[in-house]
C-alpha cells in the first residue's frame, strides 16, 4: 500500500504530479534526528521552555504581498470599495492577530509586546505589506510579524472579494529579525 502525502491523496494524483513534493508524516525518529525544539522525545509536540532564557530586547520585520487587478487596486486607493477604507481595517487587524499570535500557533508563547507597526505600499500589481513586532522577552517576536502580515493580507482580500475573487497573497515571510541567541538575521532577497 502506497503511503498517502498530506493531501490525503495516493501517489500519482495531484500532489504527487512529476515535479511536484510530496509531503509526507514525519516518523518520530526522523523529527527526533532533525533536533526541533518543539519535539519532546517521544516525537510529541511540546511548547519549549523559555523560563531560564535572559529577557532582550527583541525586533521582527515581515512582508507580503496582495496581488490584484489594476481596478481592485484602484477602488483600494480611491475608497471605492463597498466595506470602507481597506487598508485602515488590514492595520487594525493585522495588530489585533500580533496581539494574539499565541492563541493561533500552539506553540507560540504569550510576547509581551511593546510595539506592532503595520505599513502598506501600492505596487502595479497589488499591495506589499511590511510588519514589525517589538517586545522585551524571553522569546522572539517573528511569528507575531508574520501573523500581522498575513492577517492584514487577509483583511485585504476580504474587503475586495466582491470586486475580485481570484486575488493571490503570496511571499509571506520574514524579513529580518534581531534580538536574543540566535542574533541578527537579515533575508538577502
Amino acid at each position: 500500500m502506497e503511503q498517502q502525502d498530506i493531501l490525503g491523496t495516493q501517489g500519482g494524483g495531484a500532489a504527487g504530479a512529476p515535479g511536484r513534493e510530496v509531503m509526507r508524516p514525519a516518523t518520530s525518529a526522523s523529527i527526533r534526528d532533525a533536533e526541533l525544539t518543539h519535539v519532546n522525545e517521544q516525537g510529541r509536540a511540546r511548547m519549549v521552555d523559555v523560563g531560564t532564557k535572559p529577557v532582550t530586547a527583541r525586533v521582527a520585520r515581515a512582508a507580503g504581498k496582495v496581488l490584484m487587478a489594476p481596478s481592485t487596486l484602484e477602488l483600494v486607493r480611491s475608497g471605492g470599495t463597498r466595506k470602507g477604507d481597506v487598508l485602515a481595517v488590514a492595520q487594525v487587524a493585522g495588530i489585533m492577530a500580533a496581539k494574539r499570535t499565541w492563541e493561533l500557533v500552539p506553540m507560540c508563547h504569550q510576547v509581551p509586546l511593546s510595539g506592532v507597526d503595520i505599513g502598506f505600499a501600492y505596487e502595479a500589481d497589488g499591495i506589499a505589506i511590511e510588519a514589525t513586532a517589538r517586545c522585551k522577552g524571553e522569546t522572539g517576536v517573528e511569528m507575531e510579524a508574520l501573523t500581522a502580515v498575513s492577517v492584514a493580507a487577509l483583511t485585504i482580500y476580504d474587503m475586495c472579494k466582491s470586486h475580485q475573487r481570484d486575488m493571490v497573497i503570496e511571499r509571506v515571510r520574514l524579513m529580518e529579525k534581531d534580538g536574543g541567541r540566535s542574533g541578527h538575521f537579515v533575508r538577502e532577497d
